[in-house]
């Protein structure tokens, strides 16, 4: 028998709309999940009970003709994201007791459209790494396989997503971190394009890296919270592209994006050697989708290759400086410590001549990229990574290096800008996700949605995938190996 659950994100707000089910209703049946799963998978910091209760009675009082797309639909707010009057650490120690006094904007957007948060999910400290595995919650596991990490820095968002706790979650994404988790969870991450998204009121410091991105188990799910988030906010540093006719999410249900012509490339961009070959597999099945929709899928030179990287890991090292309590320092992690130890290195001068031959290079590479619509390539060079592989039993140094060699793609879109999406196409020979990526021009992040809407179509829907977790009523129905599988 379905359980609210098994409903996507839009199929909750449509049977809240019929009055079979209430806000309340749903986020009590979300909230029994997270009690019993939560800490399994390591999806929350701080879980907010009494305040999503409220905000689930006020869901259920606004009329009818006031309501949008996910009304009364329970989300969550990803940790490094400020939440008025809700702890938020940031994924650290060094700020386990905060408590901010405002909201960010996406926040409030979330809260206008009439969803309900449950509360804060994990993330890496200050968004540095791309595992989720700090002092301040449970590891951020893969409700796939409890041994792997749910990634980072978005890891608990997708964690929750994923075991079915919350249909959708609002995560940012710096270097990766809303597509990388998506992978790793078999779900669809979107980094919207720059500007589209408002990443006040302190989000904006970044040289315009990272972005809010919504994470979720179908392309319509996506594309509806990518609505929400979109809404444009005054004083923001990046003109925000026109929005579609319709919104993004009439363009994901539509799924005509015409016939485009898809540049498909396997080599890494931050390294110099081989990817796993279920990762080149997972294009190659998303290149025959394409191609069987109509759209021409040509080999393409990569945008940026690896002498990109000492670029922007000097920006990455900056990045790491936010500001923390000089008395606080030493709650911090090895890798954070070492990131910071690095960037208060790097001049003013070094830093300006540094983004000045990142530009220069993403100038080469859309030049290189121009006669193509679209680009895919895989998400990750690796299809997963067990818990504690990146940090444990190695210095600092080597986590971040082989952090760059796990993920060598993300970050390059970061740098240009440009909208790019996680698609769960893949499958490892034991039933694990695999992620492919698919980036589109700057601005058109549309018929991104409508392309990635025709791949979920061909290749027979996502929502029905789930982990085993996902009928487990807690942890004990999880075997001893911590091992979740596949539903059928």
């Amino acid at each position: 028998m379905a359980e609210p659950h098994d409903l996507d994100a839009l199929g909750q707000a449509a049977a809240v709309a019929r009055g079979e089910l209430s806000s309340v209703e749903l986020v009590a049946h979300h909230l029994a999940r997270v009690d019993a799963l939560g800490d399994t998978v390591g999806a929350f910091v701080t879980v907010t009970p009494e305040q999503a209760r409220r905000a689930a009675r006020a869901a259920d009082a606004v009329p009818a003709a006031e309501r949008g797309p996910l009304h009364g639909v329970p989300t969550a707010v990803k940790d490094l994201t400020l939440t008025a009057g809700v702890r938020t650490t940031f994924g650290s120690a060094a700020f386990a007791d905060h408590v901010p006094t405002v909201d960010a904007d996406v926040v409030r957007h979330l809260r206008d459209a009439g969803l309900v948060s449950l509360g804060k999910t994990t993330t890496s400290e200050l968004g540095c790494s791309l595992y989720s595995e700090g002092l301040v919650a449970p590891p951020a596991r893969n409700p796939w396989d409890l041994a792997y990490t749910a990634g980072g820095s978005s890891g608990g968002a997708a964690a929750a997503v994923a075991a079915g706790l919350v249909p959708v979650a609002q995560g940012s994404d710096g270097g990766g971190s809303v597509r990388i988790p998506a992978a790793l969870c078999g779900l669809v991450g979107l980094k919207p394009s720059r500007g589209l998204v408002s990443g006040g009121p302190l989000g904006s410091g970044a040289f315009g890296l990272p972005t809010n991105g919504p994470i979720g188990r179908t392309v319509a799910d996506v594309a509806a919270l990518l609505d929400v988030l979109a809404v444009p906010v005054p004083g923001e540093p990046y003109l925000p592209p026109p929005p579609p006719p319709g919104g993004h999410l009439a363009a994901a249900r539509r799924a005509t994006p015409g016939r485009l012509r898809v540049g498909r490339f396997t080599r890494p961009m931050l390294v110099d050697e081989p990817i796993h070959p279920d990762c080149v597999a997972a294009v190659d099945r998303a290149a025959a989708l394409l191609a069987g929709a109509g759209h021409e899928v040509v080999e393409v030179e990569p945008p940026l290759g690896p002498e990109s990287w000492p670029l922007f890991e000097t920006v990455w090292y900056v990045l790491a400086l936010a500001p923390v309590p000089p008395e606080r320092e030493s709650d911090l992690l090895p890798l954070t410590r070492f990131l910071r130890e690095r960037g208060v290195r790097v001049s003013a001068a070094a830093l300006t001549g540094t983004l000045a031959e990142l530009q220069a290079l993403v100038r080469l590479g859309a030049r290189r990229t121009a006669g193509v619509d679209l680009l895919l390539c895989p998400t990750l060079a690796a299809p997963q990574a067990p818990v504690g592989w990146f940090h444990s039993g190695v210095d600092p140094a080597e986590d971040f290096d082989r952090q760059r060699r796990f993920s060598p793609f993300c970050a390059v879109f970061n740098l240009t800008g440009q909208p790019s999406v996680s698609l769960p196409v893949g499958r490892t020979a034991g039933g694990l996700p695999v992620g492919v990526l698919l980036t589109g021009r700057y601005g058109d992040d549309a018929r991104l949605l409508a392309t990635a809407a025709e791949v979920e179509q061909a290749d027979g829907g996502w929502d029905h995938r789930h982990p085993a977790i996902w009928r487990a009523v807690g942890s004990a129905n999880v075997n001893s190996n911590g091992v979740g599988g596949a539903t059928p």
